[in-house]
């Protein structure tokens, strides 16, 4: 399906963790809606994610949240032109659930429909700010959540190098752990964040692993010694100091890897995605990266950092506009890699 007629509105339905979500974006550009339900408030009294609540809710939410999509978008179900939905990875009951209502939506409606790997969703959370980016090819981009760290090359739609992954824990995964260490709230991330913003983070000194001339991460050991810190400290240094520290020891990490691979790779444009893209300090260290080796630097807004549905609906415009649907019958899977 190269050619697809404009405008051509694509529908997104994300529900690979706990956010109900449906977008409208059309042209593979332009969002129309992004409606989420987040069930983030209700896991807190956990202290994370329960993946039979998770799907639960997406049970109890798909429909009111496809109504609100298309009352923000102003358009009619039958206005919509195809169906995009996250099929991997991620809770495979969280993913039946919108798998199961894509396909439903698009067997009654007759369209086509694709199913987007998640990962490939938060790659194209930065063409829903920077259009242009179909002409800067390839692309560097950082993928940094919850479950994931790696930097890939994109040197074309749908085509994907894997240049660097974390050998242990991902970046989000050890911002949760600090601030669970720490005594925070879940979300634990975004919390540790705004604790950090009035610490000092020169106060210690928490390693970052090297791992040689790769480009590989490793979390582990910043993990590691925040915990025996804070054993051995025993409450004398702030917490604002400990989560500052700690914040930058990941966000260096991270950023001085991203430099690495532009200079190996030769590629100016440096796209970041996923969760913690949303990181003030990510986001200010990156853009002064930037800005002294002469680079372009791309970040989504914060809401198109967390999980969404428009950047779904994103990446099956360009699926299919540079590929084909999928039948009816494809699967849905836990996990499953990009590249």
């Amino acid at each position: 399906m190269p050619d697809l007629p404009s405008p051509y509105p694509v529908l997104g339905i994300e529900t690979s963790c706990d956010e109900t979500s449906v977008g409208i974006v059309v042209d593979g550009a332009h969002i129309r809606a992004n409606a989420i339900a987040s069930q983030a408030d209700l896991h807190a009294l956990y202290g994370g994610v329960v993946p039979e609540v998770a799907s639960r809710l997406h049970v109890e939410r798909m429909l009111p949240v496809l109504h609100t999509a298309l009352e923000e978008a102003q358009l009619g179900i039958r206005d919509i032109k195809a169906i995009a939905t996250t099929n991997r990875p991620g809770l495979l009951g969280a993913l039946l659930v919108g798998v199961s209502a894509a396909k439903a939506l698009a067997y009654a409606l007759d369209i086509p429909i694709v199913g987007i790997h998640h990962l490939e969703g938060h790659l194209y959370s930065n063409f829903l700010v920077a259009p242009d980016l179909e002409s800067a090819f390839p692309l560097l981009m950082l993928i940094v959540s919850g479950g994931h760290t790696q930097i890939m090359l994109m040197e074309a739609h749908g085509r994907y190098r894997l240049l660097g992954r974390t050998r242990d824990d991902a970046a989000g995964e050890a911002f949760d752990k600090g601030a669970r260490l720490l005594g925070l709230p879940y979300p634990g991330g975004p919390n540790l964040s705004r604790l950090a913003e009035t610490g000092d983070p020169k106060r210690i000194h928490f390693p970052r692993a090297g791992m040689g001339d790769s480009l590989d991460f490793s979390f582990s050991g910043v993990k590691t010694s925040i915990r025996a810190f804070l054993e051995r400290d025993n409450g004398q240094t702030p917490l604002e100091d400990i989560a500052a520290s700690y914040e930058t020891a990941i966000v260096e990490a991270l950023v001085e890897k991203m430099l690495r691979a532009s200079r190996e790779y030769g590629v100016k444009t440096l796209c970041v995605a996923g969760g913690v893209a949303a990181n003030r300090l990510l986001q200010l260290r990156m853009r002064e990266m930037g800005e002294r080796e002469g680079l372009r630097v791309v970040i989504p807004d914060p809401i198109l950092c967390t999980d969404n549905a428009a950047m779904i609906a994103a990446a099956g415009y360009f699926r299919l506009k540079h590929g084909s649907p999928h039948s009816l019958d494809f699967d849905t899977y836990a996990t499953e890699r990009l590249a």
